[in-house]
């Protein structure tokens, strides 16, 4: 039975976020040696290694035989998706409406889950939900100069990644796949991505690499830290505590992202995304007010 978040489950999920928000600095990072693509595709390549060796120790030849294929590679393939969908989004839209349309995630996560009773939100908590989500849209959203077409074909595409990412977590509380190990929950994901942004990145002329001292270090982090023990803690999480809530806070991972910008890159910050972060972290605090209620009268 999963459980609402507590102070533990929430602070690693903001240890999460700000990893996960790392990950556009450095991808951009070393895009002048291997394209974002490819760097997702050779991270998720080295993790299927991993993942795959640890799979098969523990399982051996009966490793498909619990009935997870069909929904593990379902999962997988909503999972390429999102990364897919995103790259072809910034070839029209801005990074900022696509960090917009893709943090549409967690509305698609609750809405998929309402039929599970632990899963379905009080109406506080959906008007918590819109008060982070229209924190995300000042803070990111903003006018653009590129053509209206170019603009509206980038923010479907990004919105659409943002349903697949949504809907990943259905599936995984939905389907077979649920059941599986979480070694081999992120086996089907990262071995389908694999396969899928290899073949796009080859398919979009996106496969140049220079193994530079710094893309090698880039794709060490991303690998390890973040294709591996990240999403190890994720599913982890995803087995113990309720989606929704878990899928919510996730809303404040481009606000780290910007703030790892600052602090790295120089990016400046404006009063516009301070106000739209702050309306983020007063949606989640609103989402879970009920949960701090319960942790403070029990700590009396």
């Amino acid at each position: 039975m999963r459980r609402p978040l507590d102070a533990r489950a929430s602070l690693l999920v903001l240890a999460l976020c700000v990893v996960w928000g790392s990950q556009q600095v450095i991808l951009k990072s070393v895009a002048t040696d291997i394209a974002p693509v490819m760097q997702l595709a050779l991270r998720f390549g080295c993790a299927s290694i991993f993942f795959g060796i640890w799979v098969g120790a523990s399982e051996g030849r009966n490793t498909f035989n619990d009935g997870t294929l069909k929904s593990g590679l379902l999962l997988g393939l909503l999972f390429s998706l999102e990364f897919i969908l995103m790259g072809a989004a910034l070839n029209y839209t801005t990074a900022a409406h696509s960090v917009v349309f893709l943090y549409t995630a967690p509305i698609f996560t609750a809405l998929g889950l309402q039929y599970l009773p632990e899963e379905r939100l009080s109406t506080s908590q959906w008007i918590g939900i819109a008060i982070a989500f229209l924190g995300i849209v000042i803070a990111f959203l903003s006018a653009s100069g590129r053509p209206i077409k170019e603009i509206l074909a980038g923010d479907v595409a990004a919105l659409c990644s943002g349903i697949c990412w949504g809907l990943s977590n259905v599936a995984l509380r939905r389907g077979r796949v649920s059941i599986a190990r979480t070694a081999k929950t992120i086996f089907y994901q990262v071995g389908t991505a694999t396969v899928l942004l290899g073949l796009y990145a080859s398919l979009t002329h996106q496969t140049h690499v220079i193994f530079s001292a710094n893309a090698v270090a880039s794709l060490a982090f991303q690998t390890l830290v973040i294709a591996i023990a990240s999403y190890i803690l994720w599913f982890k999480l995803l087995q113990h505590y309720l989606t929704s809530r878990l899928m919510l806070l996730s809303l404040l991972t481009p606000i780290f992202g910007v703030l790892m910008g600052v602090g790295l890159l120089g990016d400046p910050i404006t009063i516009r995304f301070v106000t739209g972060a702050l309306l983020v972290f007063a949606g989640v605090l609103m989402v879970n007010m009920q949960q701090i209620f319960d942790s403070l009268r029990n700590t009396k």
